[in-house]
């Protein structure tokens, strides 16, 4: 009898700590305990008013600081950036939009920390070279304020968890500010696959082929960095443009999640050719070794199944595309030029007059209610106004926003793991579960409006 209840003891014991492990959402060995509590469908408590913190006014911030200045109940009252001249630009920007003189940090790599620190602040907006993402994410939330940044949201995985782990401690937004997903053939897309029209999803396409050669060689960039980072690193660095919508349409982190990837490229041949004929022969950036290659292709399965090919390339001549085709089990939409097939006519492209009708059948609340004042306001034909438009609607609010941080990193995460696998030519590699089980019970982004 003792040995039986023994035996009954250790199986109560086994069965407990399993339950335990299945709701904490510990899915795979490696995947570090809580720090806090999930934030899957956070909400915060409503803002009285969206007031914006800038970090970083180089290449994306004054555009970002024009358009927040512009949105309703929303003022950019700080200011930062290494450089005076920049700062004082974009002082002025925010003035013509009828607002009072921001503050302004400027002079050091980490006077950003002083400008985190004021009280009239409650969201910082991160536009700074990919180094800083993280550091300046995480003080951000330390001090208290939501915040978002820009693509990708962290370089490595060790600082995706970072973020995670932050993001529940303090139980505060925050977001990768992923302007693709709000592009009007993105949410065109996400309506029929809410509604239906194309089944099953089953495979996605996506990417950021786009070249860019004469920019990273024109020394805008602070430091070089990412020249910097293509010399030391290979994969994917940038993958999250064509990703995030194609993880927008399939649930990922709603219902389904990333389970594994493979990932190969080309070897570098465009950059160099490039700096050779456009520097001379003897310009010294044209012989050096680039580790990340002309073309990156990569393939992740999920676990319901489905798969998602992510390609991306800076230094081919060719036309700008991120490729954004969702097939299911009842048709596809693909973009670079916009085409739909549905069923029974898979066999062929609907015609220009069927899908302009299917369009204005099919167009997304978001850009029915604001989409002309977007395309006026500006940022890659309206889109980056649509997503902050809704950001600050949800934080106005006290609404959950469209993108948690299990999602930017997520999407980031891809960074590091498809250098790994290319560096042991195509392996497998495990992604991580950032939601920690969160996914089996989260509902997938539904047709969301203001």
């Amino acid at each position: 009898m003792d040995v039986k209840r023994r035996d009954f003891m250790k199986a109560v014991s086994c069965a407990g700590a399993v339950a335990a492990l299945s709701e904490a959402g510990c899915q795979t060995a490696g995947t570090p305990a809580r720090a806090g509590t999930s934030v899957m469908g956070l909400t915060a408590p409503p803002l009285d008013e969206v007031r914006v913190g800038f970090i970083g006014l180089g290449h994306r911030g004054p555009a970002a600081v024009r358009r927040l200045s512009r949105i309703p109940k929303t003022k950019v009252v700080a200011l930062c950036d290494v450089y005076d001249a920049r700062v004082a630009r974009s002082v002025q920007d925010v003035m013509a939009a009828g607002h009072a003189q921001p503050a302004c940090y400027y002079g050091s790599e980490h006077i950003f920390k002083k400008m985190c620190e004021r009280k009239d602040v409650n969201l910082i907006y991160v536009c700074t070279p990919w180094e800083w993402h993280v550091p300046m994410a995480l003080y951000a939330m330390q001090c208290g304020k939501h915040v978002v940044v820009e693509v990708p949201i962290a370089m490595t995985v060790a600082d995706c968890w970072q973020l995670v782990d932050m993001a529940e401690k303090t139980r505060l937004h925050c977001m990768m500010l992923e302007n693709c997903c709000y592009g009007e053939d993105e949410l065109f897309a996400l309506t029929l696959a809410r509604n239906g029209l194309l089944g099953e999803l089953v495979h996605g396409d996506c990417g950021y082929i786009h070249e860019l050669r004469a920019g990273l060689l024109d020394n805008t960039y602070y430091k070089n960095y990412p020249l910097e980072y293509f010399r030391r690193h290979a994969g994917n660095s940038y993958p999250t443009h064509g990703l995030g919508p194609i993880c927008q349409y399939m649930g990922i982190n709603r219902g389904d999640r990333f389970e594994r990837l493979v990932s190969m490229e080309s070897a570098e041949f465009g950059l160099t050719d490039y700096i050779k004929q456009k520097f001379g022969p003897a310009d010294p950036r044209g012989h050096t070794s680039y580790k990340s290659g002309d073309m990156n292709t990569t393939i992740v399965r999920t676990e319901r199944g489905r798969t998602i090919m992510i390609q991306y390339g800076r230094y081919s001549p060719r036309p700008y595309s991120r490729i954004n085709l969702i097939g299911g089990t009842k048709g596809t939409l693909c973009s670079y030029p916009l085409r739909v097939a549905l069923a029974p006519a898979w066999h062929e492209w609907m015609s220009d007059k069927a899908l302009a009708e299917l369009q204005s059948k099919f167009q997304h609340p978001l850009w029915q209610k604001v989409g002309e004042i977007a395309k006026k306001n500006g940022g890659h034909g309206g889109m980056d106004y649509i997503m902050e438009y809704r950001l600050c609607h949800c934080l106005l609010n006290g609404l959950p926003l469209d993108h948690s941080v299990y999602d930017g990193v997520t999407w980031s995460s891809l960074v590091e793991l498809t250098e790994q696998s290319v560096n042991q030519d195509g392996a497998s590699v495990k992604i991580p579960d950032f939601t920690r089980g969160g996914w089996r019970t989260a509902q997938p982004l539904g047709l969301v409006e203001v």
